[in-house]
């Protein structure tokens, strides 16, 4: 029966308060709470803009998809292959050892290493091409697929490739026998170290600006003449797990030469060859254990520096990483081999979910002018807050870790970074906030003024722990810990708290000037 109270005319859901609503900013009303506002910029005294992040990528480029031994069939290939790895190690040592004599032959007396290799001594490394091809066979590479040509040294000095794993330097050294960049590390390798040099390795020390300016050097050098082979780089800078392409690093495309892009696949059901964030002794068992490995090299068109802007290096790269993702149908991503160091560097701590500690390191490079190695400080600074599982801080370790009592001044502080309003920093909020006040131009004469209003005119070249103290407290009207204070300003455990002391601290805790505003502000 219907209801008599009820016709064609009456609403069908009765007027009331709204429970819950948002509005175009994001904020939640829930019943008559207010929206919350933003709280105020505490570093707007030095001209630091509201922290603003576009959304973090959720991808990790570095994850291999099977790192462990699952499932009943890999595990009963597993066993029954380990007869089959038994006899493919033997041969691994065996063509090893032949590689390893038979470069040493070519190079018995050979003293200029600048110079390209004599004809004969090129031929004689013949003997070590077959060897890295056993090497690959070992592996479980009976066959590689391949498709297209090399073009000739002449067209394309230098080449490029995608970095999967570490079979790629194996498989050109036997292809190609090209001239590679390489780190410094790889010289001290027993064996392999006599080899890498047979190829006239170019090497370079990817945290030194002088070393790299060297290399790029070099890579211009022996990629102008025909007498050396062709330059072979990997401009990602570290292997990923082939299913993005992470930002290329520029001295491939400094030189402004033509470039031949490669890329290289590994298709696999059960067990990606990816080396990424794997270990490399398990992998190398994995690959030993395996009836087959699957990998097909794919030669691409040439790609010429656009002559209009030959100067445009940023631009030769994107035109070459555009050619390889298509090729490859993956996405670019703004991850560098810098997230890398970032998530070994929180799995050496033995953090959970290190991916969350990645921030897409060739954006931030470029946006805030922070290096690697910068980054990496401010990480342990972070670490030391006692992040959760999620890779997130909330206030109260936040405060310890700088020995701050709540006040509203340390709560501005945590504010400014706590973009989400969730009561909690992830480590991009704290790095990306950190290199925007640094990069201020105004930041490094707010830290000189601070600690001449810290020193005495007695003793302008130091200052005290006391001082330093006063200072904070006057200004964020909250209790100071001065252990934790003594540890982030005197470093050399002096008593004395010198210039360079205080800049250093300002300049790994950035974040801490804002506890200076008054005596900046009012000098």
């Amino acid at each position: 029966m219907a209801d008599p109270n009820c016709d064609l005319n009456s609403p069908l859901l009765h007027d009331r308060a709204p429970e819950v609503s948002l509005d175009v900013n994001g904020f939640i009303d829930r019943g008559s709470e207010a929206a919350t506002t933003p709280p105020e910029n505490p570093f707007e005294f030095l001209g630091v803009p509201p922290l603003a992040l576009p959304p973090m990528s959720p991808v990790d480029p570095f994850r291999n998809h099977t790192p462990t031994i699952a499932g009943l069939y890999e595990w009963c290939k597993t066993i029954l292959c380990l007869p089959i790895a038994a006899v493919r190690l033997v041969l691994f040592g065996i063509v090893i050892a032949v590689g390893y004599l038979a470069t040493v032959a070519a190079l018995c007396g050979w003293k200029d290493k600048q110079s390209p290799m004599p004809l004969w001594r090129c031929r004689a490394m013949w003997i070590t091409r077959l060897c890295a091809r056993c090497i690959l066979f070992s592996f479980g590479y009976h066959w590689i697929k391949r498709k297209g040509k090399p073009a000739s040294r002449e067209i394309a000095p230098i080449v490029v490739c995608n970095h999967v794993s570490y079979i790629e330097p194996i498989f050109f050294f036997y292809e190609l026998f090209p001239t590679m960049v390489a780190s410094e590390s790889h010289d001290a390798l027993p064996f392999v170290g006599t080899i890498v040099r047979a190829m006239q390795v170019i090497y370079v020390d990817r945290f030194s600006p002088q070393s790299r300016r060297l290399a790029i050097h070099e890579i211009k050098r022996k990629a102008s003449s025909n007498e050396f082979p062709r330059v072979m780089l990997f401009p990602e800078g570290t292997t990923t797990n082939g299913r993005f392409l992470i930002s290329f690093r520029l001295g491939a495309f400094i030189p402004g030469l033509p470039v031949q892009p490669v890329v290289v696949r590994y298709p696999y059901i059960h067990f990606d060859q990816s080396w990424g964030n794997a270990n490399l002794l398990k992998l190398m068992f994995r690959m030993f254990t395996q009836f087959h490995n699957f990998m097909e090299v794919e030669y691409l068109p040439v790609v010429f520096p656009d002559e209009s802007k030959q100067q445009n290096t940023v631009h030769f790269a994107e035109r070459t990483s555009y050619s390889m993702a298509n090729a490859l149908n993956v996405l670019p991503t703004s991850h560098s081999f810098g997230d890398m160091i970032l998530l070994t560097r929180a799995s050496e701590l033995a953090k959970e979910r290190c991916s969350n500690y990645m921030v897409e390191m060739a954006w931030v490079e470029n946006s805030f002018n922070i290096s690697t190695s910068e980054a990496v400080v401010i990480l342990e600074r972070f670490l030391s807050m006692n992040p959760d599982s999620f890779g997130r801080v909330e206030l109260h370790g936040f405060l310890n870790a700088y020995g701050l009592g709540c006040s509203p001044l340390s709560e501005k502080i945590f504010g400014y970074l706590d973009l989400e309003k969730k009561r909690s920093i992830t480590f991009r909020q704290f790095l990306t906030g950190s290199a925007q006040i640094r990069k201020q131009p105004s930041f490094w004469r707010a830290c000189e003024t601070a600690f001449a209003q810290c020193s005495s005119d007695d003793t302008m070249d130091h200052t005290s722990l006391e001082q330093i103290g006063r200072v904070i407290q006057s200004t964020s009207h909250g209790a100071v810990n001065s252990e934790t204070l003594r540890q982030l300003f005197d470093t050399d455990a002096d008593v004395y708290v010198s210039k360079d002391d205080f800049m250093e601290c300002l300049q790994k805790n950035p974040l801490l000037i804002a506890l200076f505003a008054a005596c900046v502000n009012d000098p």
